[in-house]
């Protein structure tokens, strides 16, 4: 039997008061049925009709019986799992967020109205409105996944928070080169048993515009997430797939202040990873977290105010800011997303807003012939 041979009938049983209306699935054979919702005949036959052109066009979709606890499962294991650490993680937050505010015991319980009061909750516990947006969008692409597995008929519509007027596009902002010589210089303060290897790597954000987690196992070996390229003319990064944003193998050129700086390391150190920030104590790699912790101690330490209304202080993301906005005022839009590795150009586009206005003026300066 198929979908377009489904015939809903009318029937009344002696123990309900309204008519029912009932059909034998195509795929299972099985008889299901749901109630008219009236003790009238006439009332019953349309509703069934209604329900059959449903079924026949396929717009019909019975309710989930997916737990959320099952869908939380089966996601983490099959999705997750294959994304990058970050992804998992703030995934897995926003789980944690809907299961403290909405509590749901089925996953068709994650409905627009319930989702719409998670945001309002989350703002009145002081919840950013840009990690609110965060959360909705991995929500989001986590029941998109679960429609195409098939345990709920669609994603829930969700409303996200506008960026009120006036906000800024960043959190925070480039850090200038005045203020990066001061950066160096708090990392002997901070970490006054290593701080070679610490300005070492701040040199390299600085210069390469790597986000965090990428310079962690950022390496010189081919087997590395994230390497250094020399088989080519120029030097390149070699990155897989799962080391990045983008979810896909590429080589990429770097720029040539990068390329010299890695290129002093005499071949013989040229294994391993790039930036080996070792803990003290443990003599095991930092973790990305605790490394993010230690530059932000850092921009502290200079007094490198980035965010005045969050009291945000410089910090590693800030450094690929700078790199950003270095390269836009020397490269076009486009070339400047292959750089930065931006998915939209949209992203790479800030880059350009951000520019400041005497960096433009020097720009018009020189174009006109004068210093």
């Amino acid at each position: 039997m198929f979908q377009s041979d489904i015939k809903v009938r009318v029937v009344k049983y002696p123990d309900r008061k309204n008519y029912m209306m009932r059909y034998e699935d195509p795929v299972t054979g099985q008889q299901v049925a749901r109630s008219t919702r009236t003790f009238k005949r006439r009332e019953a036959e349309r509703a069934a009709s209604v329900w059959e052109k449903e079924l026949r066009e396929g717009k019909y979709r019975s309710p989930s019986r997916i737990t959320w606890e099952h869908f939380r499962e089966r996601c983490e294991e099959e999705k997750l799992s294959a994304l990058s650490p970050h992804t998992f993680d703030a995934t897995t937050c926003a789980f944690n967020y809907v299961e403290e505010i909405i509590n749901p015991k089925m996953l068709a319980s994650v409905t627009s109205a319930a989702l719409s009061r998670l945001q309002a909750d989350l703002r009145k516990a002081g919840i950013k409105e840009t990690s609110i947006a965060t959360h909705l969008r991995h929500l989001r692409a986590a029941l998109s996944w679960a429609v195409s597995m098939g345990m709920i008929p669609e994603v829930p519509d969700i409303v996200m928070p506008r960026r009120a007027k006036g906000m800024a596009l960043m959190r925070g902002r480039p850090i200038k080169a005045r203020e990066f010589k001061k950066l160096l210089a708090a990392a002997r303060s901070v970490r006054p048993r290593d701080w070679r290897y610490w300005q070492y790597y701040l040199k390299g954000l600085w210069l390469s515009g790597l986000r965090l987690e990428e310079s962690t196992v950022f390496g010189w070996d081919d087997m590395a997430p994230i390497s250094v390229d020399l088989t080519g003319r120029r030097p390149r990064f070699r990155i897989y797939a799962e080391a990045e944003k983008g979810q896909r193998d590429r080589l990429l050129p770097m720029t040539p202040d990068f390329a010299r700086f890695l290129l002093k390391t005499p071949k013989a150190e040229r294994s391993g990873k790039v930036f080996r920030l070792i803990g003290l104590s443990t003599g095991i790699p930092i973790t990305p977290k605790r490394i993010s912790r230690i530059v932000s101690a850092m921009g502290k330490k200079a007094g490198i105010v980035v965010n005045e209304a969050e009291e945000k202080y410089g910090s590693a993301h800030d450094l690929r800011r700078s790199f950003g906005t270095r390269w836009a005022s020397r490269v076009k839009p486009a070339t400047l997303q292959l750089l930065m590795r931006h998915k939209s150009i949209e992203t790479t586009l800030r880059y350009y807003i951000s520019l400041d206005a005497d960096e433009l003026a020097d720009q018009l300066w020189e174009e006109f012939g004068e210093s």
